[in-house]
C-alpha cells in the first residue's frame, strides 16, 4: 500500500512541476509576443506619421511649383506616399489588434502560473506540516554555493612629504609699476 502512494506522490510531484514549468513557459513567451507586437505597432504608426508629414510637404511644394514636369512629379510621390502611409496605418492597427489578444492571454497565462506557485507553496507547508507531526526531519535544499570573489586592494600609496611653496618671483614689470606707484 505506502508503494503505490509513494508512486502517486511522485505522479503528484511530477505534474505539480510541469504545471509550473508549463506557466512559466507560456507566460514568457507571451510577454515576448507582446513585446514584438508593440514594437510593430510602434514602428509603423511613425512610419505613417512620416509619410503624412512628407505628404504635407509635398503638397505645400506643390502649390508653389509653377513648371508642369515638377508639378507631375510631386503628384506621383504624394500618391505613392499616401499609399505608404495607408499599409503603414493598416500594419499598425492589426498589430494593435493582434496585442489585445495577447494580453488577454497573457493575463489569464499569469492568472494560471499564480495558481501553480500557490498550489506548489501550499503543498511545501503541508508536507512540512506532516513530516514535523511523524516526527521525520525534512532536508532542505541547500543553496549552491556562492564564490566569493577576491577583492583586490588597492596598492598603498607612499606618503610624499608635501613641498613648502615657493615664493612668487618678482618680474621686472611688476617692480617698475610698485616704484612708479611710490612715486
Amino acid at each position: 500500500m505506502t508503494k503505490a502512494l509513494d508512486a502517486q506522490h511522485s505522479t503528484f510531484e511530477k505534474a505539480k512541476k510541469e504545471l509550473i514549468t508549463a506557466a512559466t513557459r507560456a507566460t514568457k513567451a507571451l510577454d515576448r509576443e507582446r513585446k514584438k507586437l508593440t514594437r510593430q505597432a510602434k514602428t509603423s504608426g511613425n512610419r505613417a506619421k512620416k509619410a503624412a508629414e512628407q505628404i504635407t510637404k509635398k503638397t505645400e511644394r506643390l502649390g508653389k511649383a509653377t513648371s508642369a514636369k515638377v508639378k507631375r512629379e510631386l503628384r506621383t510621390q504624394i500618391r505613392k506616399l499616401e499609399k505608404l502611409k495607408e499599409t503603414a496605418a493598416a500594419e499598425a492597427k492589426e498589430s494593435r489588434d493582434q496585442l489585445k489578444l495577447v494580453r488577454e492571454d497573457l493575463a489569464s497565462a499569469r492568472i494560471h502560473f499564480k495558481r501553480a506557485t500557490k498550489i506548489d507553496r501550499a503543498m511545501g507547508a503541508v508536507d512540512r506540516e506532516i513530516n514535523k507531526l511523524l516526527g521525520k526531519k525534512t532536508k532542505r535544499k541547500k543553496k549552491p554555493a556562492t564564490k566569493k570573489t577576491a577583492v583586490k586592494k588597492a596598492p598603498a600609496k607612499k606618503k610624499t612629504a608635501k613641498k613648502k611653496a615657493t615664493k612668487k618671483k618678482v618680474t621686472r614689470k611688476k617692480v617698475a609699476r610698485k616704484t612708479r606707484a611710490k612715486k
